[in-house]
């Protein structure tokens, strides 16, 4: 495929090293920091360098477009490469809220329908090797009928963070429930399936911006699942825990790499007797490979015209959740 990347800051340079060197040009990026745009481009031959995202998306010869820009350009510049037939990898959470992304869904559906346009959302977790071995085990249906999720997400800061563009409302659209907490919502759903009660809290207790910095959430299936999350950025010691409670079983995912911590997969098996479990462990140190993986996902759903995991549909269900805490807590 022929790739055009709009926006170069830290996630825009992972997809374009996330590419696969045999099967993929990357020919032209965008950044309204031009310098920016240049030294993306030059690292890559013959590749362009823009500043405005349209000269990406109504290029002829591109193919795909990866969109990873801040928030409040995510839907726009995804509903216009849609329209403009390009397959789509935009980045979480896709927009600012469920309403901004209906439309573009709803495009991104007819596009699939009539030409086979494939569109992503940058749901990477699902490709870390710890939660690909974590969804065999749960297929395996080792674990039982399951009964909860709990889950962490905490960063740390850094100086001057209030005074990033995810601080500001108008741009990001919301906090940490809808910056980090969409990836623990996305994760959950996709053990537990849909939600059909959704309560809990978001509030500003540390950092001095327009936004929440921490976002606690308790999600109910019609089954009565429970799916406790925690979204913060006042964690101080970089953290990721995620815990898939069933009846006979449990699997623990913590650590991202980093400095998050080695990736780890626990698998906790009970036994007749109860008492302490039979646990197996594996750990995955090195490179962070999902950002390699989601991609390769992504190409074999626009080469064989499949639905990717991960989509807009999933998004919109994430960012309904966070748009009914929003709601609930603005009461």
């Amino acid at each position: 495929m022929r790739i055009g990347i709009v926006g170069c800051g830290l996630i825009g340079g992972k997809r374009a090293r996330a590419l696969r060197p045999t099967a993929d040009q990357l020919i032209v990026v965008a950044d309204t920091n031009a310098a920016r745009a240049r030294q993306l481009a030059g690292q890559f031959p013959g590749c362009a360098a823009e500043q405005d995202w349209r000269a990406v998306v109504e290029r002829s010869d591109v193919d795909a477009v990866v969109v990873a820009t801040v928030n409040d350009a995510l839907a726009p510049v995804t509903h216009a490469a849609v329209r403009a037939g390009k397959h789509v990898l935009v980045e979480k959470p896709a927009a600012r809220s469920g309403a901004e992304l209906e439309p573009v869904a709803a495009a991104a559906r007819d596009a699939f329908r009539d030409a086979g346009v494939v569109v992503k959302v940058g749901f990477n977790h699902r490709f870390h090797p710890a939660f690909r071995m974590a969804w065999e085990i749960y297929q395996t249906g080792v674990l039982g009928p399951l009964m909860f999720v709990r889950a962490r997400y905490g960063q740390g800061g850094r100086l001057g963070m209030e005074k990033e563009w995810r601080g500001k409302k108008q741009i990001a659209g919301g906090g940490e429930m809808l910056d980090q907490g969409v990836h623990l919502i996305d994760l959950a759903r996709l053990f537990l399936g849909d939600f059909a009660e959704v309560s809990g809290h978001v509030a500003r207790f540390f950092w001095d911006w327009e936004v929440e910095d921490n976002g606690f959430a308790l999600l109910k299936t019609k089954q009565g699942q429970v799916a406790w999350l925690h979204a913060s950025c006042t964690e101080w010691k970089n953290l990721f825990s995620f815990e898939l409670y069933g009846k006979v079983g449990k699997l623990h995912v913590e650590g991202l790499g980093g400095s998050y911590g080695v990736e780890r997969l626990s698998y906790y098996k009970m036994l007749p007797q109860m008492g302490p479990p039979e646990t197996t462990s594996w750990e995955y140190p090195g490179e962070d490979k999902s950002w390699h993986l989601e991609w390769a996902h992504f190409a074999e759903c626009v080469e064989h015209r499949k639905t990717p995991g991960g989509n807009l549909e999933d998004a919109l269900a994430a960012l309904r959740i966070v748009d009914d805490l929003y709601r609930t807590n603005a009461q």
